[in-house]
Parts: C-alpha cells; structure tokens; sequence
C-alpha cells in the first residue's frame, strides 16, 4: 500500500517563517505534499529560494491586496494539472484557493476566512 504524507500549516506570513528556518524545516520533514495558507505575498515577493525547492514543484495563488491571504503548495509528485480558485472572480481575487488533480484524488488547498461576521 502506499501512503502519502500531506501536511497543512497556517504559516501566518510565508516571508516570515522563511526567516525563521521553513526550509530547513521542510527539508528535515520531507513530506510529500505540503499546503500552506495565509502566505500574505505575491509571487513576484516570494524568495527563489522557496520557489525552487530542489525535489518539490511549487505553486502560488495570491490575493489581488497585497499582503493578505493566499495559499502555495509543495508537493513532490507533479500534479495532472493546478487550478487558482473555482472561477468565481469575486471569490478568486482573494487568492485562497489551489486545486491540484493528482489522477487518483483531487488536493484542495483552501484558505477559509474567518467565520467571524
């Protein structure tokens, strides 16, 4: 049987905790798909240093506000295909959702907002 090993971390800002060791942390643990929310940056802000993880392919939804939202995801296996967000624009423009096909399951990657009205 094989497992696949999926992690899920509210970084709280992907700039940040890159200060603070992700990589070194990401490579100790090795797991196979990484999802993270709350990145607060655009691509063009992300490092190619997390971009380019040797062994990993990455991607990046972002939110059109900067430093707000988003997710990005790490995963090792190439998926069959990446979408950004359900194609709702007023829902997509928040950057908060990836979805990767990997053939046998669908991976949501989803930032839910607070429910807090």
């Amino acid at each position: 049987m094989n497992t696949i090993r999926i992690v899920s971390w509210n970084v709280n800002g992907l700039r940040a905790v890159y200060k603070k060791g992700f990589l070194d942390w990401l490579r100790d643990e090795t797991p196979d798909i990484m999802c993270i929310q709350e990145t607060k940056a655009h691509e063009d802000q992300i490092p190619d240093t997390i971009k380019r993880i040797e062994g990993y392919h990455t991607y990046f939804s972002s939110a059109v506000k900067k430093g707000y939202s988003g997710v990005g995801l790490f995963t090792k296996q190439k998926p069959r295909s990446v979408q950004q967000g359900f194609g709702i624009k007023k829902f997509d423009r928040e950057g908060r959702i990836i979805i990767a096909d990997y053939d046998k399951f669908l991976l949501f990657n989803i930032y839910f907002p607070n429910g807090k009205i």
